[in-house]
């Protein structure tokens, strides 16, 4: 594996940010008909063509075990025609990771060495990596393994300054959900990340019109931002409340009308609970592993800070809610439920989840896209997060006396 490590860093040093790949001018584009994932009895070979040379990496990751291989902006349009003739391969997604780099997931079916990978540029560009079949420990061991300075990327997600206080009295954090590599769910040609950045923009404009918000959003554009990197924005900016904007797809359970969720490591139902394991496999099927993530948050942090900011969230919960439903917006016949979202872990920072309707409902996906219905949306949610501020204000003067 040392070997293979230093062999990957050579490639990655040869063709990143020396001059030849800097006049590329344009984004590498995959070639489908150059490109497969194929298996025979010995292993695995995923191959790539691409329309030119490009910096890349690659490596394994566990919990589920995948092959993760990272770009410098690669367009996938085309991946969905690459023939996959290969049991092994669960699952496959690729898209933006971060601003400048694209990333391809490969979810297998057990532990896999990597044996060779290689990219070749004459007469075409083509990269291929082979995976053979590797004992648990082995493969744990790899993917393990600490990434060589080499390979670091740019930030996730810069960090904004917290805004002054005078200038803009409450600090909101929209959370668009999905991006980038992981498009969210997707019905008729809409994705879910689409769709809520498109709300979280239209919001933002609508907080800001109103004169007492300060808003940050955690994505401007359709990038990836992991699930632990969108509380870290939260609390550089010194939110006073985040909220997660999602439209899911789930079969389990009602899914019909807006519905808030906050935190509770017990779900509501079968279909909260689906719905914030499916968030947090989604952040590992984009290469990024919290499994080590949330122990210490749960069982220290978010006790200590529990009997404050719970009863907040109950209100904040409650006041959208009423709001809503003032502004005669279609609401889940339970409009307040709870699950284990990790989205929602800040344990000073009182935060929901509004599944702003489900691409799984055509009723609500005709909702979603009528620019007039998401207008009223947030205004019920402006109105909404106005009371609650003048409500946790009044509270915050009483303690005071």
């Amino acid at each position: 594996m040392r070997a293979l490590l230093s062999v990957l860093v050579l490639v990655f040093a040869t063709l990143g940010l020396q001059a030849p790949a800097q006049e590329l001018s344009a984004l590498a584009r995959l070639e489908a008909a150059r490109s497969g994932v194929t298996a025979d009895e010995t292993g695995l070979t995923v191959t790539l063509g691409l329309s030119q040379p490009i910096p890349w990496r690659v490596r394994l990751l566990d919990n589920p075990p995948r092959l993760v291989m990272d770009f410098r902006e690669v367009d996938w349009t085309g991946l969905d025609a690459m023939p996959r003739m290969a049991p092994m391969v669960k699952d496959l997604r690729a898209g933006v990771f971060r601003p400048g780099w694209s990333r391809l997931v490969l979810e297998l079916d057990g532990p896999y060495a990597v044996q060779t990978a290689a990219m070749t540029t004459d007469p075409t560009t083509q990269v291929q990596v082979r995976l053979l079949p590797t004992s648990q420990a082995a493969f744990a061991r790899a993917a393990a393994a600490p990434e060589p300075e080499s390979w670091a990327l740019p930030r996730p997600a810069q960090m904004p300054a917290p805004p002054k206080r005078g200038d803009a009295p409450f600090v909101v954090v929209l959370d668009p959900g999905h991006g980038g590599i992981d498009p969210g769910a997707e019905r008729d040609g809409q994705t879910e990340a689409a769709l809520m950045l498109t709300f979280a923009r239209e919001l933002k404009e609508t907080l800001l019109r109103d004169g007492n918000f300060s808003v940050v959003m955690t994505r401007e554009e359709d990038v990836f931002v992991p699930l632990e990197t969108r509380t870290t924005i939260a609390r550089a900016a010194g939110a006073q409340v985040f909220i997660s904007l999602h439209a899911d797809a789930i079969a389990e359970g009602e899914a019909v009308g807006a519905t808030i969720y906050r935190l509770s490591e017990d779900a509501s139902d079968e279909a909260s609970r689906a719905l914030a394991e499916r968030h947090d496999r989604d952040d590992l099927l984009s290469g990024v592993d919290l499994t080590e993530q949330d122990d210490l948050v749960a069982t220290v942090l978010m006790d200590m800070a529990r009997t404050e900011t719970d009863p907040r969230i109950d209100r904040l919960a409650a006041t959208l809610q009423t709001a809503l439903q003032e502004a005669g917006i279609k609401m889940h016949r339970h409009p307040i439920q709870q699950a284990d979202f990790s989205v929602l872990k800040s344990p000073d920072i009182p935060s929901v989840l509004i599944e702003v309707g489900f691409l799984s409902s055509a009723d609500d996906l005709a909702r979603l896209v009528d620019p007039a219905w998401r207008t009223v949306f947030a205004e019920g949610i402006r109105a909404g997060l106005a009371a609650w501020a003048r409500d946790e204000d009044a509270l915050s003067a009483l303690r005071k006396n």
